[in-house]
């Protein structure tokens, strides 16, 4: 599903982010990405949905060399590929309904796709009682459920996630994971960048830790 090899990213700073990358992320696993801030977790991601190429080195998604990518391709990478931001992205201007159809509208949905598949990820979240509001009156819980809700929107075969429980309490981001879990046991491939010990250690999945730029510890079920 994801493959890199030797990967290297420098920014024009001089800042190496990234150092010969080797990993592969087969499809349907869930993956932790830990490491302190400035280790390179967000530009893994990065690479992953071609918002940056590498350096140097090659990084694969589902069959496809992303450096090579022509820029009129890259659209169409992207609706395989979900992703959820710490900071919500969301339309404060919009309903919660219109957040998740804008961006089927966006990919040519028809409207019959669109009620029908808005309907079923707002079920998924527990957010289908609230689709007429605006986000702003969603507690940060629920803001996040929109999020996820409009990640996989598409049913993308990636889902890619930073810090989406940063901000919330543990109740709540126990939530959040459960729902992330019950995503990945339908297929979708899920990465996710966090801090946070506790759950991770709960979670028992696999943990990628990057240290200045390098992959130090790759384990399975593992221990944070």
């Amino acid at each position: 599903m994801i493959r890199m090899f030797h990967v290297y990213k420098n920014y024009p700073n001089k800042i190496q982010a990234l150092r010969d990358i080797n990993i592969h992320i087969k499809k349907g696993e869930f993956v932790f990405l830990v490491g302190p801030t400035g280790a390179g977790k967000s530009t893994f991601l990065k690479l992953i949905y071609r918002g940056i190429v590498p350096t140097k080195g090659q990084v694969i998604v589902d069959g496809i060399n992303i450096a090579r990518l022509k820029p009129s391709y890259i659209p169409y990478l992207r609706r395989n590929i979900g992703i959820i931001f710490q900071d919500f992205k969301l339309l404060y201007d919009r309903t919660v309904y219109e957040n998740i159809s804008f961006g089927l509208k966006a990919i040519g949905a028809t409207n019959f796709e669109i009620k029908q598949q808005v309907k079923k990820v707002l079920n998924l979240v527990g957010l289908e009682h609230k689709k007429k509001i605006k986000p702003h009156l969603l507690s940060g819980g629920e803001q996040q459920k929109l999020c996820i809700a409009r990640a996989i929107a598409n049913e993308p075969l990636i889902l890619l996630t930073d810090e989406p429980t940063g901000n919330l309490d543990p109740y709540t981001s126990w939530e959040i994971m459960k729902l992330l879990f019950h995503i990945n046991i339908r297929g979708t491939t899920i990465i996710m960048a966090s801090h946070d010990k506790l759950m991770i250690d709960k979670a028992k999945k696999r943990i990628i830790r990057v240290e200045r730029g390098r992959i130090i510890e790759d384990i399975q079920r593992g221990i944070y």
